[in-house]
């Protein structure tokens, strides 16, 4: 049985779209929660704990975000720095809400252990819209590159610039949703003029391991210790997650660096990106949350087992 899907309702089918209907699609984004007041806010109750500092600002039109970031505050220049990102996606809400978590209730236990360096929402102004673009409709998560199109990216590059080399481990904080087959996807087969060919969603979490540096000792010590709190993707009929091959249990591989991914912008022999299923009936939003904040503790203890 053959089935067809309505076309995007923004430009011509097989034509990438131009200045015209990314104002379009821009006209159609409207602010459906507070970065303010459920990200700054929260940060602003963690400075009594922590370092926290502005890293930068994005100005879109009349509104303004400032960017920030969570450090240590017994930084130390002896000890390793683990990287911890959330938000790169703004609609991905258990990554921002999961890096807020952990900090809150675990980043103590690290204390004189690590360097911990904390950028919870990553993409303000899509968090507000709940989407995976910024308003030029560039996505960040491809951005990660010399010349990077997205300021998003770009300013959080910067930050992480003097101890790129010094980074144990990177965890970067995601969600795959049932929009990402609804909204996102066929946006973006829209946006480049493509045909959109759906794929699924998996239901439940699983992980983005390096395909340039494998390390799947260390992935699977963040599964092992996540499935104790929320349930883990199993592969689908073609042994895939999202159409990548899965490698071992709740794991796929990308070319981080190649596809200009979050995960790859330091040198950390240990990254991951980690993908939790929040549509899923099995699920709360307390333990998508409760799933981030676990799988960045399970790979900071790996990381420091194993450094």
């Amino acid at each position: 049985m053959s089935t067809t899907t309505a076309p995007y309702p923004i430009g011509t089918p097989d034509a990438p779209w131009g200045d015209v209907e990314r104002a379009e699609w821009l006209s159609r984004q409207p602010q459906q929660r507070s970065y303010e007041s459920k990200v700054l806010s929260v940060t602003e109750r963690l400075r009594s704990r922590f370092d926290v500092e502005q890293y930068g600002r994005l100005d879109y039109g009349s509104e303004s975000y400032p960017l920030m970031a969570i450090r240590s505050r017994d930084w130390r220049d002896d000890l390793p720095v683990v990287l911890i990102t959330g938000g790169v996606h703004g609609y991905e809400t258990s990554g921002v809400q999961g890096a807020l978590q952990f900090v809150d209730q675990h980043a103590a236990d690290y204390a004189g252990r690590v360097n911990l360096l904390v950028v919870p929402c990553v993409s303000p102004w899509a968090y507000e819209r709940i989407h995976r673009w910024n308003p030029n409709a560039v996505d960040p998560n491809r951005s990660f590159c010399h010349g990077s199109p997205a300021e998003e990216s770009a300013a959080l590059m910067r930050l992480v610039a003097p101890v790129r080399d010094k980074v144990l481990m990177h965890i970067d904080l995601h969600e795959t949703t049932d929009t990402d087959e609804t909204e996102f996807r066929p946006a973006l087969a829209a946006r480049d003029g493509k045909p959109f060919e759906p794929a699924g969603i998996p239901d439940g979490f699983y992980l983005v391991d390096d395909s340039e540096n494998p390390q799947p000792e260390f992935q699977q010590a963040v599964i092992k210790a996540v499935e104790q709190v929320t349930h883990i993707a199993p592969a689908d009929d073609s042994g895939e997650l999202i159409g990548s091959p899965v490698v071992a249990r709740g794991v796929i591989q990308y070319p981080l660096k190649q596809l200009g991914l979050c995960a790859s912008i330091t040198s950390a022999p240990y990254k991951t990106t980690t993908e939790v299923y929040p549509d899923s009936p099995r699920s709360t939003p307390e333990q998508c949350n409760a799933a981030q904040a676990t799988a960045v503790c399970a790979a900071i203890d790996y990381a420091l087992a194993h450094q």
